[in-house]
């Protein structure tokens, strides 16, 4: 057999066994049970993994702050948080895997997850060439959302973002396959029930909050195939929310469009397949201060796990740096956790404190480094603006 034919054998070989486990989960997603109910859940366990580099630091500040305010139900018994250990480069490296043995079993026993930033191994790091820990947790968790909201109310901006989170271009991101030395492939790969679930869930959150238009991105101008059977799946979602606008844009354009004044506003719920959603909720992000500022909700039907949006900044640890990070992205999570476990008005009351310390007031500041507040600071800052019995009074006072 020639060199050529042996290629192509291991090519159809290779897409063979990708196909027959896409089409496995498919089914899986078919048979997926239905929402959990966290009113009938007793306790509800909270997982805080610390991560990598300054993770540990900002997670622990977060953790701080989630303890305060969930005082009286940990007192209670009603609420549980724990710490989750073994997802530390470190210890992945280790056991040559992106998720350790036993350590899915103990985040599966959680109900919502706060995740610091965990380091995945790039081309000439020290580290082997792991499967990213944060898609794995994804997909074995099953959490097909991601959801980023971005805030900013003095240039008129309110927009949240619902990226597909388990398949598109980061499902077999690590599956891609060299023919020979010449030709590399990667896979993309959208299913009808994977981008069901995430458009709906977009159109939901509309429908609940007044909202009367959905943005949905893509590329399938170019990207005839996998993009345009997302948006074909969008259309037919729509049709279900008479009264609720599909707004279509491609990725390109949509990532001009943010940065323009006059067009930004008219944006309020954007859906996304997964490479887009990555890319543009870290550009939007930049509205807000910086992806240091932003956090994340990762959802699915039976587990959730909230994060900051930015990497674990290793030179920040190297330069002795890492007390001084800033804490508010995974603040930013902990309030998506607490309003979607049921503490809405503890969510309320920490997203308020969060504006008046990082956007308003100001009285700590954190510049990364010496000459600003360290992270222990800036979290200290927040819970005594939480004591403040006038907490909302002084919110609103600064929005108007």
């Amino acid at each position: 057999m020639s060199e050529r034919r042996e290629a192509i054998e291991r090519a159809m070989a290779h897409f063979e066994k990708l196909l027959a486990e896409q089409m496995d989960r498919v089914e899986r997603m078919k048979a997926a049970e239905d929402w959990i109910d966290y009113s009938k859940v007793d306790p509800i366990v909270i997982g805080v993994v610390g991560g990598d580099g300054i993770g540990p630091y900002i997670s622990g500040e977060a953790k701080k702050v989630l303890e305060y305010l969930l005082r009286n139900e940990v007192k209670a018994g009603k609420v549980e948080i724990r710490n989750i250990a073994g997802l530390s480069i470190e210890e992945r490296a280790r056991a040559m895997k992106a998720i350790p043995d036993g350590v899915i079993e103990e985040l599966k026993r959680c109900h919502a997850i706060l995740k610091g930033p965990l380091t995945t191994p790039k081309k000439g790091d020290p580290w082997p060439n792991l499967e990213s820990a944060n898609v794995a947790m994804r997909r074995e968790l099953d959490l097909f959302a991601n959801v980023r909201p971005v805030k900013v109310p003095s240039q008129g901006i309110d927009w949240i973002f619902f990226r597909e989170n388990t398949e598109g271009a980061y499902i077999l991101g690590s599956q891609g396959l060299n023919v020979n030395d010449e030709i590399a492939f990667d896979f993309k790969v959208i299913t009808n029930p994977g981008a069901e679930r995430i458009v709906k869930l977009a159109f939901e959150h509309a429908k609940k909050n007044g909202i009367d238009r959905v943005t949905a991105v893509t590329k399938a101008n170019v990207i005839k195939t996998s993009d345009g059977k997302f948006l074909e799946v969008a259309r037919k979602v729509a049709e279900k929310y008479p009264g609720i606008e599909l707004d279509e844009w491609f990725i390109d354009i949509m990532a001009a469009k943010l940065v323009d004044p006059k067009r930004r506003t008219q944006f309020r719920v954007v859906v996304l397949p997964n490479l887009y959603g990555d890319i543009i909720t870290d550009e939007a992000a930049e509205f807000q201060g910086g992806v240091g500022t932003a956090g994340s909700a990762n959802i699915g039907k039976r587990y959730a796990m909230f994060e900051a949006i930015h990497g674990s900044a290793p030179r920040m640890v190297e330069e002795g740096r890492a007390q001084y990070a800033d804490p508010s992205s995974m603040m930013r999570a902990a309030v998506m956790l607490l309003g979607h476990i049921g503490f809405v008005e503890e969510a309320k009351r920490l997203e308020m404190a969060l504006d008046i310390c990082s956007q308003h007031e100001k009285k700590v500041v954190l510049t990364g480094r010496q000459d600003g507040a360290t992270g222990a600071e800036f979290a200290d800052y927040v819970m005594e603006t939480l004591h403040d019995p006038d907490l909302e009074g002084k919110w609103k006072g600064y929005q108007s």
